[in-house]
């Protein structure tokens, strides 16, 4: 494991997944289909490893969980954008594979295999309380929020699984989902979505 070192990455994140809105998955509940089908993207608007600035990045992750999340073995994709030089690369990788600890460690630790990491072309976009990233030949999905009762966004805080523990997130549900590497080819529509704000640090 690399030596410990001075990290912050912070922006904006979504997820969305084969799950019925809201997953079930965030209470450690089974996923509603019996398994879980992932795609998160991140964009980070400010962050560093040491003295490299990682700002204006994206990187995007698509797992697969046979079960109930929290029992581990997942199957895990990893992107990195391809505007990256090699050190940012490096540096990226590092963080959201979990070897420079955080919160990203905790959600790699129910990883039972790596499929691959891969340098691409990542778009991400943040439009209202609408989300969506491009991967050419890989990925696409955009996701809508659901209003709350009184109006504004309907949030969760502080579930006991999350890909964001620093802020509350709001629910959506996605419009179009599309994701085909490796043995996986996925397509869902109006199925659940979270997204907010992030910061990860050691």
């Amino acid at each position: 494991m690399p030596e410990s070192k001075n990290w912050m990455v912070q922006g904006s994140y979504f997820e969305t997944c084969n799950c019925d809105t809201a997953c079930p998955c965030v209470w450690l509940q089974a996923p509603t289909t019996g398994d879980c089908k992932l795609l998160v993207a991140w964009h980070i608007e400010q962050g560093h490893l040491d003295e490299l600035s990682l700002d204006g990045l994206n990187v995007a992750l698509a797992c697969y969980a046979p079960g109930q999340m929290t029992d581990g073995n997942w199957q895990a994709a990893l992107y990195l954008d391809e505007r990256a030089d090699d050190s940012q690369l490096d540096a990226v990788g590092q963080i959201f594979s979990g070897r420079q600890g955080g919160h990203p460690a905790v959600l790699m630790s129910f990883v039972g295999e790596v499929l691959g990491v891969k340098k691409v072309k990542i778009d991400y976009l943040e439009q209202g309380n609408s989300r969506s990233v491009m991967i050419p030949g890989i990925a696409q999905a955009e996701i809508e929020s659901i209003q709350g009762i009184s109006g504004g966004l309907a949030t969760i805080n502080n579930p006991p699984l999350c890909v964001v523990t620093s802020h509350p997130s709001a629910v959506g549900k996605s419009k179009n989902y599309q994701y085909k590497d490796y043995d996986k080819d996925w397509t869902f529509s109006e199925r659940n979505a979270y997204f907010s704000d992030f910061v990860y640090q050691p």
